[in-house]
C-alpha cells in the first residue's frame, strides 16, 4: 500500500480537523473567492478549506488521498445541502483525470506538502492551474517555534530514521526550496511570493486532552507513541506533548485550548 495513505487513514484526521474549522473559514475569506471561480483544494481532508470556499459559490474539487477523509467530506456536503462540491480520492503527486489548465484556483493547506517527490507535486499543481490563476499553500515551517511544528520535532526524535531517499515534508516551509520547485515546473521567480500567517487550534478541552486527540487519531503521532512504546519511552513522549500544549495554550479557561500556529503562506501565479 502507498505508505503515504496509509499514513493519513490511520486514525481519523476529522477530529482534528474540527478544532481547525474556524481558521479555514478565515483563511478562505482572504483568497478573493468570486461566483463561479473553479478551485481544486488538494489535500483537502474532510473539507475544512473546501466547505468554506464552495459557501462562497466556487465550484469546488476536493482530492485527498485518504479514502476516509473523502468519504467523510463528501458527508459533510451532503449534510450542508451543497451542489458545487464534491470529493474524490487522488495523489497530489499524479493528478490522473484532472484535465490541464482546468482550474482557476489550486488551494493547498498542509496538504500537499506531505506528498513524496515535491518536484512532481509542484508540476501537477501548475498543470491543473489555468494561465493567469494561481496557486495558494500553507505549509509548516521547519524549526519554528509555534505548535506543529513543534510536534513534528519531538514526533521524529521518536520515530526510526526514514528510509533512503526521504524527502522532509517541512522543506515545503523553506522558501529557497519552494521557490525551486516551481521554478522547475515553469513559473519565474517573480510570480512567487511568500508571507507568514497563523493558523489556530480552538478545542472545548483541555490541553493534556488534546494531546491525546493527536495521539489517537493524528497519523504522524501515532507513529511516533508505537515507536516510543517498544522503547519503553511513551510517557517520556506524553509529558513532552504535554508540556508543549500547556505552554503554548492561550486560553484563559482550564477546560479549553486555544494554540496557534505559524506557517508559510505561498502564493503562486501562473
Amino acid at each position: 500500500m502507498n505508505p503515504n495513505k496509509a499514513l493519513w487513514e490511520k486514525g481519523d484526521f476529522t477530529q482534528l480537523a474540527q478544532t481547525m474549522r474556524e481558521s479555514g473559514e478565515a483563511f478562505v475569506s482572504t483568497l478573493g473567492i468570486t461566483k463561479d471561480l473553479t478551485i481544486l483544494d488538494l489535500g483537502c481532508g474532510d473539507g475544512t478549506t473546501a466547505i468554506p470556499a464552495a459557501k462562497l459559490a466556487a465550484k469546488v474539487l476536493g482530492v485527498d488521498i485518504a479514502a476516509n477523509l473523502v468519504e467523510a467530506g463528501n458527508k459533510r456536503v451532503q449534510d450542508e445541502g451543497l451542489n458545487n462540491i464534491s470529493f474524490r480520492e487522488g495523489d497530489a503527486i499524479a493528478l490522473t483525470g484532472l484535465d490541464d489548465k482546468s482550474f482557476d484556483m489550486v488551494v493547498t493547506i498542509f496538504g500537499a506538502m506531505f506528498a513524496p517527490k515535491p518536484y512532481d507535486v509542484a508540476k501537477e499543481m501548475v498543470r491543473v492551474t489555468k494561465p493567469g490563476g494561481k496557486i495558494v499553500m500553507g505549509n509548516w515551517i521547519p524549526q519554528d517555534p509555534t505548535l506543529v511544528a513543534q510536534i513534528l520535532r519531538i514526533s521524529s526524535a521518536y520515530t526510526p530514521a526514514p528510509p533512503e531517499g526521504f524527502i522532509s515534508p517541512m522543506l515545503w516551509g523553506k522558501e529557497e526550496e519552494v521557490t525551486d520547485r516551481f521554478v522547475q515546473a515553469g513559473i519565474s521567480k517573480e510570480n512567487i511570493s511568500f508571507s507568514r500567517d497563523t493558523f489556530t487550534f480552538n478545542t472545548p478541552y483541555s490541553p493534556a486532552e488534546f494531546v491525546q486527540t493527536f495521539k489517537t487519531y493524528y497519523g504522524p503521532t501515532m507513529n511516533a507513541f508505537e515507536a516510543a512504546e517498544k522503547e519503553g519511552k511513551a510517557a517520556q513522549l506524553q509529558d513532552e506533548l504535554e508540556v508543549l500544549f500547556n505552554s503554548q495554550n492561550k486560553s484563559t479557561d482550564p477546560g479549553k485550548t486555544s494554540v496557534q500556529a505559524t506557517f508559510l503562506r505561498v502564493t503562486v501565479k501562473v
